[in-house]
C-alpha cells in the first residue's frame, strides 16, 4: 500500500510604441476557448490531419502545374539558345515568328493568369474554410500563451529552456531540468516572439522582454529570413523589444536595439523618432545607461499576499505532515460502519488535522474514471466563478466544466452512493449539488480559492440549502508533472494521486467558514488533469454533521 510523502524615469508619451495605431482599432473578442481543456486540445489533432490532406492534394496539383510551367521554360529557353541567337533571316520565317507573337499574346498570358494555379488555390482555401469552424481562434493562441508565461513563473522556469522543449529551472547557480517529458518540440523565434507579443499587448513588459530577447535570439540562428507561415520577423521583434526595454527603464539598451533595427529599416520615421528621444532621456538623466542596476519586476496580482506561498507549495510537498510526528495523522482501512464498505473497505490516509484532509486511495476504478470523462466530454463548457451576485469566466480559473446527474449513468449514482457512505452525508436533492466533471488545459490551474461562499450575495445561496459544508474531490487522471491541490494557509500540498479522492471540511461546526482551508489548484505542467468535484451544503446534514458553539472543531 503507497502512501504519499509528505530610480524612476520620466517617461515620454510621445515615444510612439510598435502597432500603436492598430491598437486603437477596436476589434471585438473571439469566443476560442479551446486552450481551457486539454481535451479540446487533442480534438484539434484530427482537423489538422484533414488540413494536411488539403494541403496534400495542392501539394499535387500544384506539382503537375509547375511541371509543366518547367517544360514551358525549357522549350523557350531552348529557342532562344537555337533559334533566335541564330541568323536574323529566322525571323523572316513566318511559322518562326508566329509562333513567337503567338507565345507572347496568348501563351505568356495564359501562364501568368493561370486559370489553373486559380483553381488549385481556391480549391485548398475551400478545404481550409470547411474546417475552420473546428480550429482555434485568436482567444486560443493568446490563452495558450498566457499559459506558457503561468507556468514559467509558478514553477520558476526558463524562457530559453522552454525554448529547448525542456522544464528548466535555476538552483543554486546552475540551470536544472525539473521534468523531462516524454514528447517535446522546441520552439521557433515565430513562436516566442507571439508569447512576446501577447505580453507586449497587455504591457506587461516583465514577460514580453524575456521572451522577445529569446525570440531575437532564436531568428538570429535562423538567419532572420522570413519564412511565409511566420508572423513575426527579426525587425519585428527588435522593433517590441525595444520599446519593452524602455518601458521597464532600460533606455540605454532601448537605443542600442532602435539603432539596430534602422540598418534593416534606415527609413523608417516612428523609429527615427524614438531614437532622438532616446538619445535625449540619456542625455539629460545619465543615471539611466546603466542596464546592469534595472531588475525586472513581476505585475502584482491579485493573490499577491499569497503568491510566494502558492508557487512554493507548487513547486514541493510544503511542510507536507509526517505521521510518525503527528498521532492525529493516520492510514487505515476504513468503513465508517457502511454495510456496503465491510467486504471492501477503503483505503483511508489522514493528510491534515487542521484542516481535517482525508485521501482515500482507489476511489474509483480506472473504467469508472474513464466512464465519467467519457461521459462529460459533451458538456464540457469554460469554468466560471462567483462574481458578485452573477458567475463569470475569470483568468484565474482555466478549466472546463461538465455536471452530471446520478441519472445520467449508473456510474454516477454508484460514485454518489460510494460518497455518502464514507461521508455518512446526506447527497440527495438538493443538500448536494451534481457531481461537477473539470479537465485542465495549457497550464490550467484554480489560483487560490474557497470552496465555500464568503460574501452573502454569492450565487451558491439561490440554492436555499446554506452554504457548501464539504468538498469531495475524485482524481480521474494521472499528471506526467504539476496539478497538485495546494492547502496555501494550511502550507502543504498534495500530488494527483490516480483515481483517488480528496476530502475536506469547508465550515466550522458552528457554520463559519474554515480559512484554513483556502486551496489552490496548482498549473497541470505536463499531462491531462481531470478531477470530478461533489460539493455537500449544510441543510439536509442537521443529524449527519451536528452543530457546535466551539469555533475549532
Amino acid at each position: 500500500m503507497t502512501w504519499i510523502a509528505s530610480g524612476k524615469i520620466s517617461i515620454d508619451w510621445k515615444i510612439i510604441p510598435v502597432w500603436s495605431v492598430i491598437n486603437l482599432i477596436f476589434v471585438p473578442p473571439l469566443s476560442g476557448e479551446m486552450y481551457t481543456s486539454v481535451k479540446n486540445m487533442q480534438q484539434v489533432i484530427s482537423v489538422e490531419k484533414e488540413l494536411l490532406n488539403h494541403l496534400r492534394t495542392y501539394i499535387e496539383d500544384e506539382t503537375l502545374r509547375l511541371n509543366d510551367i518547367k517544360r514551358f521554360y525549357a522549350r523557350v529557353s531552348a529557342l532562344h539558345s537555337e533559334v533566335y541567337n541564330g541568323p536574323e533571316t529566322a525571323m523572316a520565317n513566318p511559322l518562326v515568328a508566329f509562333t513567337l507573337i503567338k507565345r507572347l499574346q496568348s501563351e505568356w498570358m495564359n501562364i501568368v493568369y493561370s486559370n489553373e494555379a486559380k483553381e488549385n488555390a481556391e480549391a485548398f482555401r475551400a478545404g481550409y474554410e470547411k474546417e475552420e469552424s473546428g480550429l482555434p481562434k485568436s482567444e486560443d493562441l493568446q490563452g495558450a500563451a498566457r499559459g506558457l508565461m503561468r507556468l514559467q513563473d509558478v514553477y520558476a522556469l526558463r524562457v530559453d529552456g522552454l525554448a529547448s522543449g525542456h522544464f528548466r529551472t535555476a538552483s543554486g547557480g546552475d540551470t536544472v531540468d525539473i521534468y523531462r517529458p516524454t514528447v517535446s518540440v522546441p520552439l521557433s523565434g515565430d513562436d516566442c516572439f507571439l508569447v512576446g507579443k501577447v505580453a507586449y499587448e497587455q504591457e506587461d513588459y516583465y514577460h514580453s522582454v524575456q521572451w522577445l530577447e529569446e525570440a531575437v535570439r532564436l531568428f538570429r540562428e535562423e538567419g532572420g529570413d522570413w519564412v511565409p507561415e511566420n508572423e513575426g520577423t527579426l525587425e519585428d521583434t527588435l522593433d517590441h523589444l525595444a520599446f519593452s526595454h524602455f518601458k521597464t527603464g532600460n533606455v540605454s539598451y532601448a537605443l542600442s536595439l532602435s539603432r539596430e533595427l534602422l540598418r534593416y529599416d534606415p527609413s523608417n520615421v516612428r523609429v527615427l523618432r524614438n531614437v532622438e528621444k532616446y538619445e535625449k532621456l540619456l542625455v539629460a538623466s545619465p543615471a539611466l545607461d546603466s542596464p546592469e542596476k534595472i531588475a525586472l519586476r513581476r505585475p502584482n496580482t491579485t493573490y499577491l499576499s499569497t503568491r510566494n506561498t502558492y508557487e512554493w507549495l507548487c513547486q514541493t510537498l510544503g511542510s507536507q505532515p509526517k505521521h510518525y510526528e503527528n498521532p492525529g495523522l493516520f492510514c487505515d482501512s476504513f468503513t465508517n460502519g457502511s454495510p456496503s464498505l465491510l467486504l471492501k473497505p477503503m483505503r483511508r490516509e489522514v493528510v491534515s488535522v487542521r484542516p481535517y484532509v482525508v485521501l482515500y486511495h482507489s476511489f474509483v476504478t480506472s473504467g469508472e474514471a474513464e466512464s465519467i470523462r467519457h461521459l462529460a466530454h459533451p458538456g464540457l463548457r469554460r469554468s466560471v466563478v462567483a462574481s458578485g451576485e452573477k458567475q463569470a469566466t475569470a483568468e484565474y480559473r482555466i478549466s472546463k466544466s461538465a455536471w452530471l446527474k446520478e441519472t445520467a449513468h449508473p456510474v454516477v449514482e454508484r460514485v454518489d452512493q460510494r460518497i455518502a457512505a464514507l461521508t455518512g452525508l446526506n447527497l440527495q436533492q438538493p443538500y448536494a449539488e451534481y457531481l461537477q466533471v473539470v479537465n485542465y488545459g495549457i497550464g490550467g490551474h484554480y489560483e487560490p480559492h474557497f470552496d465555500h461562499a464568503t460574501s452573502a450575495s454569492s450565487p451558491l445561496y439561490r440554492l436555499k440549502t446554506g452554504n457548501r459544508v464539504a468538498t469531495f474531490m475524485i482524481y480521474l487522471s494521472s499528471v506526467e508533472a504539476g496539478g497538485s491541490t495546494a492547502f496555501i494557509y494550511a502550507n502543504f500540498s498534495i500530488p494527483v494521486v490516480e483515481n483517488a479522492a480528496l476530502f475536506w471540511w469547508n465550515l466550522h461546526r458552528n457554520g463559519q467558514g474554515n480559512g484554513d482551508t483556502l486551496h489552490a489548484g496548482c498549473p497541470v505542467l505536463v499531462g491531462d488533469k481531470w478531477v470530478a468535484n461533489k460539493w455537500v451544503h449544510e441543510h439536509g446534514q442537521e443529524f449527519q454533521r451536528r452543530c457546535s458553539p466551539n469555533p475549532e472543531e
